[in-house]
Formats: structure tokens, C-alpha cells, sequence
């Protein structure tokens, strides 16, 4: 597998990268099985995993530790903080006090003694974005971590950031990882042109569009529901939803895409953000050994102007088929007292 330097780290990555999201009780509950489909990741060349403390509730980072055992230094190794970790007001978030606290935690159930690439798994609007930085600066110079980086964040406050660590001497954040598929273009517009600008990497998820785009749920089929993705977010499945046929509409035509390349609809939708210069790596997250099988059966496709043009066609770039799920909703828009004046002073007189 081909190799791509991380932002600027001089780090080499894979193409691919191998997340866990679905290792430990919200998905492969069997450790061992999680293992082998590590170990057959790192056989087939790709060399970058990339986890969470939250995935499982830690149960995602303790099954990689274990995987990692023995070659901890063939791989890249990536992981987040920002969501809670417990009960209480201070067991999560961006602040220096959680930070320092949820990094030690991490290399405790990852078995390592450093992390790769740290990240801020969302933004923190009660924590200043210096602090942020700070905290992960000194975890860079104590050797706890080689690099840091954002995830889902928006480009200004990415943007932000980049200017704060250059006034203040601080490092800064140097990847990014957004949302990005077939159905989910909408980064086009800023996120990547900024981190492009920036020099950041690049890592992109849900390059499936939640399970949309394996080829699963087809217009005109009952949905089932019973099982994968669907148990965990039913109202994203709902048949009677506006949103889930905007969204099956658009899957089949796609699937024609896919019939015409000479390829599954999920090898086209992983080929796709791959195409992008901005992009480094498409994290893929399988459950299964035979999930992971079946991606890298696609590793080698690749999407001619031909094949792209028809894809903005029919989903225009910069656009979103619907909102990515998970994205962060900044409190400008979800809380309505910062955008509404008091009643008194919202006239002209």
C-alpha cells in the first residue's frame, strides 16, 4: 500500500486507516476476533489505526493495545479526547485539567508510551482554544504524544486555532478529521480548502454515509432494522423519513455509477474521498473480518474525471445529501438566546 506524509510531520501513513469504532460492546464484542482484524489490516500493508477513548467506553482502546502487542512500532497510532468519560462536570471536554488526566488513561489501556497523533475529538465552546493548545503542547514536549490534531471541526474555529498557537508560540493542530462521503460533501466548501491551505492532514470518516452506502438499504426494500447500524440510530433509518428517501434515491444512482466503474457501491463510495488532494487517509471501520476483506477488495480502484463528473451531477460538490450525522452544532445556532435579542430591543425605535 502506498505511503502519504501526515501534515507535514514527515509521519508516513496508509491510504487506508484501520478505526475501531465498532471494537468493544456497541460492535465486536469478541476481543480476539477485533485482533485478528488488526493484525489482517497491518498484513495488507495498512499501517494506521485510529481510536477513541469514548469508543466503548475505553473497551476500543484496551482491544488495541492488545492487537498492538509486538509491533507497536511498525504503527501509526491515533486516538481522541473531548467526550465524557464518567459523571461530573470535569470528566470530558477540551480544558488542560481533563486533557492531561484523559491522556494518561488512554496510554494506560492503549499499552503504549506514546500516542502518534492526539485528537480533539470535537470543539469545547466553554474552554479556551489556547488552553486547548497549550495542554497539548506540553504533552508533545514531554513525549506522551508526537503530534495533535481536530476532528469535525468547523474551518473557522480550525482556522482560529492556527492563529492562536502562532501568536502564542504554541503548536498547532495538524490534522483534521471531517466527515466526508458521497452523500456528505459539504467539507468541500471550507474544511478541506482550509486545512489545504494550512498544510494539515487529512483523515476523513464515515466514508460509507453510515451504512448507506454499502449497498444494504435499497429504494423499494424493506429496511431491516434489526441489526448494525440501525439499532444504534433508528430515527436515522426511519423509512417514513423525508431524509432516508432523499438518501435512497441518491443510492441508486449511484449504484448505476458503480455497475458502469465495474466495482460495489462501497468501493466506489471509499474510492471517492480518497480522489481529493486535501485528503491523506479514508478511515474504514469494519466489524467483521470478512468487512475488512471486502474494502480491500477495493483498494486498487480508481475514479477517472469520467466517473467524478457523473458523481457531481449527481451530488453536487460542497453539498450534503442531509447533515452528517455526529457533526458538532455550534451553541450559535443551537441555543437560541445567542441569536435573539431580548424583546425590548428587537425593534428599529
Amino acid at each position: 500500500m502506498r505511503h502519504r506524509v501526515l501534515g507535514g510531520t514527515g509521519i508516513q501513513v496508509s491510504p487506508y486507516c484501520l478505526g475501531t469504532m465498532m471494537f468493544g460492546s456497541v460492535g465486536n464484542t469478541d476481543h480476539d476476533d477485533c485482533v485478528r482484524i488488526v493484525h489482517a489490516a497491518l498484513d495488507e500493508g495498512i499501517n494506521f489505526v485510529d481510536t477513541a477513548d469514548m469508543y466503548s467506553a475505553g473497551e476500543s482502546e484496551t482491544i488495541v493495545g492488545k492487537a498492538l502487542k509486538g509491533r507497536r512500532d511498525d504503527v501509526v497510532l491515533a486516538t481522541k479526547v473531548h467526550f465524557p468519560m464518567g459523571e461530573g462536570p470535569n470528566h470530558g471536554g477540551n480544558s488542560r485539567r481533563w486533557i492531561i488526566r484523559a491522556v494518561e488513561e488512554s496510554l494506560r489501556r492503549l499499552g503504549t508510551d506514546w500516542i502518534d497523533l492526539y485528537q480533539v475529538h470535537r470543539p469545547d465552546h466553554t474552554t479556551d482554544i489556547e488552553e486547548t493548545l497549550s495542554a497539548l503542547t506540553d504533552l508533545v514536549r514531554q513525549g506522551k504524544i508526537r503530534a495533535f490534531g481536530c476532528s469535525t471541526f468547523p474551518a473557522h474555529e480550525i482556522t482560529e486555532a492556527y492563529h492562536v498557537a502562532d501568536r502564542r508560540g504554541l503548536q498547532r493542530f495538524r490534522t483534521e478529521q471531517p466527515p466526508y462521503s458521497l452523500l456528505a460533501r459539504g467539507v468541500e466548501k471550507h474544511v478541506l480548502p482550509v486545512a489545504q491551505r494550512l498544510g494539515m492532514g487529512v483523515l476523513t470518516w464515515s466514508p460509507l454515509g453510515s451504512g448507506f452506502l454499502t449497498g444494504r438499504y435499497r429504494k423499494g426494500q424493506a429496511l431491516d432494522l434489526s441489526s448494525g447500524r440501525p439499532t444504534l440510530h433508528p430515527a436515522r433509518f426511519d423509512p417514513s423519513s423525508p431524509r432516508t428517501a432523499a438518501k435512497l434515491e441518491v443510492v441508486e444512482q449511484l449504484v448505476a455509477v458503480a455497475e458502469e466503474v465495474g466495482c460495489t457501491l462501497p468501493e466506489l463510495a471509499i474510492a471517492f474521498p480518497l480522489a481529493h488532494p486535501a485528503v491523506t487517509s479514508v478511515i474504514i471501520g469494519p466489524r467483521t473480518a470478512e468487512q475488512l476483506r471486502s474494502t480491500l477488495k477495493g483498494a486498487s480502484v480508481v475514479l477517472d474525471d469520467a466517473v467524478l463528473d457523473r458523481i457531481d451531477e449527481i451530488v453536487p460538490p460542497g453539498t450534503d445529501v442531509y447533515p452528517p450525522d455526529g457533526v458538532w452544532t455550534p451553541p450559535s445556532l443551537s441555543t437560541p438566546s445567542l441569536r435573539r435579542r431580548t424583546p425590548g430591543d428587537r425593534s428599529a425605535v
